[in-house]
């Protein structure tokens, strides 16, 4: 198998993290680019020292000269961030695997374009078990279409910033469709104070942030003397780099196009 050279956007976070340690333990890929924002601390240092083991690729922050010779660029950082690595991997003619979620329509339009010229990855979460659960929940919702209230509830940790989570919101889309419905006219995102009876159409969604929770997410399927629960808890980012390397691995032969991870598992 070829040998991919990997960029890795925000090197230096929770998710560069898991991402050079996967890197680092694979047979296929090797580290080309390390990057973090031109302002962060761990610019100039070896990429490798934050997970114990040197590697002598030195953390950029400059784009232009960190892309060139690498395939793929791998981005779970924030929607402004993902947009300008966007334009530039467009420029350079390098892949993309995305993570970042809380794009609006128009960051998710500038991708939809982009991906006409480059091969695009994009899933809120690249996490095998949670797309399995995506077609778990495409099944259930067609069974439990009727007598059944949905809730989503998701938990993560204190330092995420937008809310619901993008596999939340994308758990949401998933049973809207399912139900011929439109999330964005049937979905409620928060219940205070005198509400009234809940309609039966709706799909609720709940939130929880705290401490070092990786992961957590739960749809309900509520109905008269039963409820059905799928679940799916993360312990560890490393399930979602070693999504994102195989995200990786099915873009290498591939110039252009828009895919995401159920196109990655063979699930469609």
């Amino acid at each position: 198998m070829k040998t991919q050279h990997i960029a890795i956007a925000g090197s230096a976070g929770r998710m560069g993290r898991a991402l050079l340690e996967a890197v680092a333990e694979s047979a296929d890929f090797r580290l080309k680019s390390a990057l973090e924002r031109a302002d962060s601390p761990f610019i100039g240092k070896d990429a490798g020292e934050i997970i114990g083991a040197p590697n002598g690729v030195s953390i950029s922050g400059n784009l232009q000269s960190a892309l060139p010779g690498c395939d793929v660029l791998i981005d779970f950082t924030r929607p402004e961030g993902t947009i300008e690595h966007l334009d530039a991997c467009v420029r350079n003619g390098v892949k993309m695997v995305i993570g970042t979620t809380g794009l609006t329509d128009e960051q998710q339009a500038r991708i939809d374009i982009a991906a006409d010229k480059i091969a695009i990855v994009q899933a809120p979460n690249m996490s095998v078990g949670v797309n399995l659960v995506f077609r778990l929940l495409d099944v259930a919702s067609r069974v439990l279409a009727e007598g059944h209230d949905i809730e989503i509830v998701e938990a993560h940790h204190r330092h995420k910033v937008d809310a619901p989570s993008g596999t939340a919101l994308r758990m949401g889309e998933v049973i809207a469709n399912a139900l011929g419905r439109d999330l964005k006219s049937c979905a409620v995102y928060g219940r205070e104070g005198v509400t009234g009876e809940r309609k039966s159409s709706t799909i609720g969604f709940a939130t929880v942030r705290g401490g070092d929770i990786v992961g957590d997410h739960t749809a309900i399927f509520a109905g008269t003397g039963e409820r059905v629960e799928i679940t799916h808890k993360a312990s560890s980012r490393a399930t979602f780099a070693v999504g994102a390397l195989r995200a990786a691995r099915f873009i290498a032969d591939k110039n252009n196009g828009l895919f995401d991870m159920q196109d990655v598992l063979g699930l469609r």
